[in-house]
């Protein structure tokens, strides 16, 4: 299985289109859709185009758009599921998720 390395795989917001999009060679490879919950960026859904499937190129979308995330001194929010297992399985992101309602602790 060939792996997309960071400089094949180039990730940037399209905010226009409100998500992450990677691209290899200038073609759509996968997104990730977002939206916002006042200063948490919400991660929202995750796709790799069938073409590229198979090659860790989510993995890389998920890495590289939340290296974006840290940079930007932001917290997220991952309501897509394939982000929240990546999440899990790379706890040296934990720091970026945003606590939820019922995360933080109740008032004394």
């Amino acid at each position: 299985m060939e792996q997309p390395s960071n400089a094949e795989l180039a990730v940037t917001d399209a905010v226009e289109a409100t998500r992450y999009e990677g691209r290899i060679a200038e073609q759509l490879a996968g997104f990730i859709d977002y939206g916002w919950a006042g200063p948490v960026l919400v991660l929202k859904y995750a796709r790799v185009l069938p073409e590229f499937g198979g090659r860790g190129v989510g993995g890389a979308l998920v890495r590289q758009a939340l290296d974006d995330v840290r940079a930007r001194g932001l917290l997220m929010q991952p309501a897509c599921s394939f982000v929240a297992s990546w999440v899990d399985k790379h706890p040296e992101y934990a720091d970026l998720v945003a606590p939820q309602a019922g995360d933080r602790p109740a008032p004394e």
